[in-house]
């Protein structure tokens, strides 16, 4: 940008739902993927839930004469699926696991063996003089809006991303976050992210916007949605957002919004069970800085941290219920573990002369005896961890309410 005080960035979002051998017709919609964002020439691309890196690998090949620079975060057991294609050089990179993913006995989930769901962060050098982290994430899914569990994990990582965003950013001129993050526009989850941050959303923001009503990113004419989960919301809901801040001496104006509406053209199927967001953003430098804020009056930003904070409380004292639940079920095992041996002892010692020794009764019992000892004590350490961080994050936040009350 030396010498050109405006910049027109053109940013692309898909949450890809790529996942080996599960979802359906994926290798025909990476490819599809890859020739729609060759033929677009996006500044900037954010995927997620591309789970394999062979996938990665195709888009890669495929947009290297348009994208020169990207980049795949890896992390958990099957990695994080989130990866970054730019125009601009990514000078460096970052990947911020959260401390708190989900549980690993929900199998049926799996957001918890993915490392569900990191933030990255790529830092991407624009001309000489400013510096534009685009950053790509995934919150917790949501599963069940009337009984979410996951409630106090995803306000956990959405109040991490947004102490992580307003603590790295000091140095950088516009902010990017792109994502799937699993939060409707009015949840506690995304007006803390918005209010601690100070990001704009591009949706509300736009002065031109084009695609399904209401900004709708999972709707129920998209062939690979679950509709029965779609029932409550007949126009679908919005879970996937580009927002975005300046930060020192720029101004953003997000000039359109784009949300794909179904099928791809010439084609039976859409890119993915999300439509993708495409925002046009108008970067233009200014006289002075503007300054870091939080975006919203405190008062209001008071009241959304009592709420975020009462909720982690409901999932604290979820939490220690489970951890006292599995650490009496282990100490039970442990005794059973206890009365074997002893029984076991007194036979041998001929206590019980004449009886013969039930080997297979006790063998059975014994390795059941042990299987549960194991996954409780194994369960028992996993909530004692989740309630470390629940009152961590409640403390946090217990500070930065008094703090804003105290504000003059």
């Amino acid at each position: 940008m030396e010498g050109d005080p405006t910049l027109r960035l053109r940013v692309f979002s898909l949450n890809c739902w790529a996942i080996r051998y599960l979802s359906k017709r994926r290798q025909e919609r990476i490819r599809l993927i890859g020739d729609t964002l060759h033929q677009e020439g996006f500044d900037l691309v954010l995927l997620q839930e591309v789970w394999s890196e062979r996938d990665y690998s195709d888009l890669k090949a495929k947009l290297g004469g348009c994208y020169p620079f990207s980049y795949y975060f890896r992390s958990g057991v099957i990695g994080s699926g989130l990866c970054v294609f730019s125009r601009f050089p990514i000078l460096d990179t970052l990947l911020y696991q959260y401390s708190l993913n989900g549980y690993p006995y929900m199998l049926q989930h799996g957001d918890w063996f993915c490392g569900k769901e990191p933030w990255s962060g790529a830092g991407a050098g624009m001309g000489v003089t400013t510096a534009l982290p685009p950053r790509s994430c995934q919150l917790h899914a949501e599963y069940c809006r009337e009984k979410d569990t996951y409630l106090p994990h995803r306000l956990v990582q959405a109040w991490e991303l947004a102490q992580f965003i307003r603590h790295t950013s000091k140095a950088a001129d516009v902010v990017l976050l792109g994502g799937d993050l699993n939060m409707h526009p009015e949840d506690v989850g995304i007006r803390l992210l918005r209010g601690w941050t100070g990001l704009r959303d591009a949706f509300t923001e736009a002065t031109r916007f084009e695609g399904c009503e209401d900004g709708c990113t999972l709707v129920p004419n998209n062939c690979f949605t679950v509709k029965t989960e779609l029932l409550p919301f007949p126009l679908g809901i919005r879970i996937d957002y580009i927002l975005y801040k300046a930060v020192s001496s720029f101004t953003v104006k997000c000039e359109e919004l784009k949300t794909t509406t179904g099928t791809a053209p010439g084609m039976d199927i859409p890119f993915s069970d999300h439509e993708a967001v495409m925002a046009t953003l108008h970067i233009r430098r200014q006289g002075q800085a503007a300054g870091a804020n939080l975006g919203t009056a405190e008062l209001t930003l008071a009241d959304v941290v009592t709420e975020a904070r009462t909720e982690v409380g409901v999932g604290l004292g979820a939490a220690q219920r489970q951890r006292y639940s599995t650490g009496r079920m282990a100490v039970l095992a442990l005794l059973l573990l206890l009365l074997q041996a002893t029984a076991a002892l007194g036979t041998l010692a001929g206590l019980a002369a004449g009886q013969p020794f039930p080997k297979l009764s006790f063998s059975l019992l014994a390795f059941l005896a042990i299987g549960v000892l194991l996954l409780a004590t194994g369960l028992h350490l996993f909530h004692a961890i989740e309630v470390k961080m629940l009152q961590g994050t409640e403390e946090q936040m217990r500070m930065a309410l008094r703090a804003l009350q105290e504000h003059p």
